[in-house]
């Protein structure tokens, strides 16, 4: 297990943490606690706790843990790479905590979102050749500032990039190693977002539909979820990205029964959800692509309608 201070002065990072919640909270506390500088960005209130306090981790694989980070409600430095860990509903005001001259000149931008359009706005902000997307699994939740509990046994990203040299990917990719996080760097972009796009659809939306859990969903709306499996597998193919339906279907029945996704987790907290960011991203391209998905057309349908932040 790494542990604190491990990393060399040479091989330091400075990263930024956009959205210290579940996700950014998890990998910050980790970078830091294996020695790199992380600025963690975040309101006034969050900040100063976060100061205070640090990240206090629970974890079984990780243990408990507090880490010490540096925190401001702005970007004003140049960062080796900066890990945007917001949800959709959250991104475009988040984005105003990180202007693009204060990246400097190499600061990578990776984004850790659900979804498959949003690079393209990155890009259109920040330049082609900063932005990395990565593809995080992991249950990782935040039960209040600056405290995370991180349930699931790994945590595993795929960093990606089709308009950057890898190359450029290899310090990020070995600080998280060295923290703890699996990780591969992967050359097909878009297999690497619809790779997670097709496993995380089809649950997200039907358990949020339903207000089921993964294992009420298995049991008692098995052919639609398994027809929804289908239709998200088609489109993704016909974006350039093959998966295969059946690994989906053996991943939900690997889960522990009580699960419940995030998006179901927003809908009962009363909070917006990422129903376009995900329902209707995959909608879009099954209509560009000629793609027929009845029955998530259905789904996102009878979901109701995001409500702003």
């Amino acid at each position: 297990m790494p542990e604190e201070g491990t990393v060399t002065m040479e091989d330091r990072l400075t990263v930024a943490v956009l959205g210290p919640g579940g996700v950014g909270g998890l990998l910050a506390a980790l970078l830091a606690r294996a020695g790199h500088r992380v600025i963690c960005l975040a309101g006034p209130e969050t900040a100063r706790t976060l100061a205070d306090q640090g990240l206090r981790v629970h974890s079984t694989l990780f243990g408990d843990f507090t880490a010490r980070v540096g925190t401001a409600t702005e970007l004003h430095e140049p960062v080796d790479a900066c890990l945007i860990a917001v949800k959709h509903t959250a991104l475009d005001a988040a984005l105003e905590r990180v202007p693009p001259r204060a990246l400097g000149g190499t600061g990578l931008v990776v984004p850790l979102l659900n979804g498959v359009e949003h690079p393209e706005a990155l890009r259109a902000r920040y330049g082609a050749d900063r932005v990395a997307p990565a593809a995080i699994r992991v249950e990782s939740t935040r039960v209040a500032p600056g405290v995370i509990e991180h349930g699931s046994p790994f945590v595993e990203i795929d960093l990606t990039g089709d308009t950057l040299p890898q190359r450029r990917l290899a310090p990020l990719a070995g600080a998280l190693e060295g923290a703890g996080v699996s990780v591969r760097v992967l050359e097909d972009e878009p297999a690497v977002l619809w790779a997670k796009m097709a496993f995380l659809a089809p649950i997200a939306l039907l358990s949020t539909r339903y207000g089921r859990t993964v294992g009420d969903l298995r049991t008692h709306h098995r052919e639609e979820l398994t027809a929804l499996v289908d239709e998200v597998a088609a489109v993704s193919r016909a974006s350039g990205a093959r998966v295969d339906p059946a690994e989906a279907v053996r991943r939900y029945d690997g889960f522990p029964a009580a699960t419940k996704t995030s998006m179901q987790r927003d809908a009962e907290a009363g909070r917006p959800l990422e129903l376009d960011a995900i329902g209707g991203a995959l909608l879009r391209a099954a209509h560009r692509h000629g793609v027929p998905v009845p029955v998530a057309e259905r789904v996102v349908r009878e979901l109701p309608a995001p409500r702003q932040p």
